[in-house]
């Protein structure tokens, strides 16, 4: 995208030249194309990946066996977000952490793009440690450029940044998509490590446009806490070669032996860690309150997401086997469907934005608790949607692409109706003692959702069959339901928030 510098007047102290970016500090251009890179990278790998894994030129891998190494694997990049923030937190800083994931993140594609299953693996593991290690730092640096919460360019700053991302996943499947579906699997992944790779060069150049102190570690730790952290990670990470070595060599190793362990994980964590906090005695009986109100929220986007990524995994794999994908005699990849995500989302936000704003005025802006419950219903709506073109591929038929533009449509309104007013109110019921882990703890309810999603796969159900999508969407809505019919119980342990 050609960025818009243009020469303007910026407060004291602002980082950088004289030069804005859409009237924002010039730091926010760098920190837009390193997130766009980055996002076209990843989504554009995430588009190739269900369809690498079935493809008989592939892995040739079963739906079922490909949705959950799809699904652990997202669950990963969302675990991983929270010891990726305290990385930047506690031993290298918001700036160099970015510096270092993206590095990680081109060298787990540059693996992927090595015609091997093992070395596969690797990389997908590769670029879940980068992605989890840039994603906590990043937005914490554009936060930097501003002079504190009430500076009036901060909103505008982190919805021109939210564009990059959506930039980037859009252009990711177009591009990526095209060529590992029609020229070469592993060219494609090599492609993603390409954007990667122009992402991490322009952060280095730029990055003299940052604010001074994203170089600096907030809380580094101690000598005592470094030696005990080191010695803490060198006992697990021996334990796992010790036990996986044992398993290796008595011949009884399958994938399940990663797959199992890893999703119960991303379902355990998010529990203790909820637990941990709800049971400390420092929280006063207000914050106490917000936490079970919390609780609900949580679980609810866990639902949410759960039936939400499905749509990069069940709808891809579905897409390729019993969806239409021509349009007027022209056949396109079905990597395309990818797009249709993030172009909706660049369209319908402002008018959201704009909808919820008018209806503020009137004082009918529906409440935080309303606008879940709607995303909820939508979500599991678009899975009764979905219903109607699985009935037309169980009568031997191709189903209609538009089927498909269509459920993610619905999904995407969805998204627009939780996931904002989700990390908005997550940042408003933290209490005093977890607010900067809070927003790791929101990401952790997509690895909830991600993880049951990978232990159904891995269960042996069938996620594309008519019984399972009918229970998953009336699962949502019942959830979304729920949450409306107590509404009034929420909104009185939120106390103050609203």
């Amino acid at each position: 995208m050609a960025s818009s510098l243009t020469k303007d007047s910026v407060s004291p102290g602002t980082p950088g030249s004289e030069k804005t970016f859409f009237g924002h500090p010039r730091g926010l251009a760098t920190l837009f194309m390193t997130e766009m890179w980055e996002r076209f990278s990843y989504y554009g790998m995430r588009a190739l990946l269900p369809l690498y894994l079935v493809a008989p030129g592939g892995l040739g891998l079963g739906a079922g066996t490909a949705t959950a190494i799809y699904s652990v694997y997202l669950s990963l990049v969302y675990l991983l977000t929270m010891p990726g923030g305290w990385f930047g937190d506690r031993v290298w800083g918001p700036r160099k952490t970015v510096a270092v994931a993206g590095g990680v993140i081109m060298l787990g594609h540059l693996t992927l793009a090595l015609p091997s299953s093992g070395t596969f693996y690797a990389g997908l593991g590769l670029v879940a440690i980068g992605s989890g290690l840039l994603k906590a730092n990043i937005s914490t640096m554009v936060g930097q450029l501003y002079s504190g919460p009430d500076d009036p360019r901060r909103d505008g700053g982190f919805t021109v940044f939210y564009m990059g991302i959506n930039l980037g996943a859009f252009a990711a499947p177009l591009i990526i998509g095209t060529v590992g579906e029609n020229v070469n699997w592993h060219l494609g992944f090599a492609l993603a490590a390409v954007g990667m790779g122009l992402g991490v060069i322009q952060f280095l150049l730029g990055s003299r446009h940052l604010a001074p102190h994203s170089s600096v570690v907030p809380k580094p730790l101690s000598v005592e806490e470094k030696t005990s952290t080191l010695r803490k990670a060198a006992f697990w990470a021996g334990l796992a070669v010790v036990f996986y070595a044992i398993v290796g060599f008595s011949g009884t190793y399958t994938l399940n032996w990663i797959l199992v362990p890893l999703t119960l994980l991303g379902v355990i964590i998010p529990v203790l860690v909820l637990t941990r906090i709800k049971r400390d005695k420092d929280l006063d009986r207000a914050e106490q309150g917000k936490m079970s109100a919390y609780i609900w929220f949580f679980v609810a986007a866990a639902v949410f997401w759960m039936i939400y990524d499905q749509g990069g995994s069940t709808l891809a794999i579905f897409a390729d086997s019993s969806t239409d994908t021509s349009v007027l005699g022209w056949d396109f990849p079905v990597s395309w469907f990818q797009s249709v995500n993030p172009v909706i989302i660049m369209a319908l936000a402002p008018v959201f934005a704009t909808v919820w704003l008018a209806l503020a005025r009137r004082g009918k802006e529906p409440s935080t608790i309303v606008k879940f419950s709607f995303g909820l219903v939508l979500v599991g709506a678009s899975f009764f949607l979905f219903l109607a073109p699985l009935a037309i591929a169980d009568g031997g038929h191709k189903a209609a692409a538009l089927w498909l533009v269509a459920i993610y449509f619905v999904q995407t309104c969805g998204e627009l109706m939780l996931s904002p007013v989700g990390l908005s109110v997550t940042t408003k019921m933290a209490p005093v003692k977890y607010a900067s882990q809070m927003m790791g703890v929101w990401f952790l309810a997509v690895t909830a959702g991600d993880a049951t999603t990978g232990l159904l796969s891995i269960a042996g159900v069938d996620l594309n069959k008519t019984g399972i999508v009918a229970a998953e969407a009336t699962l949502a809505v019942v959830a979304g339901l729920a949450v409306w019919m107590y509404r009034k119980r929420v909104k009185e342990l939120m106390g103050d928030v609203r």
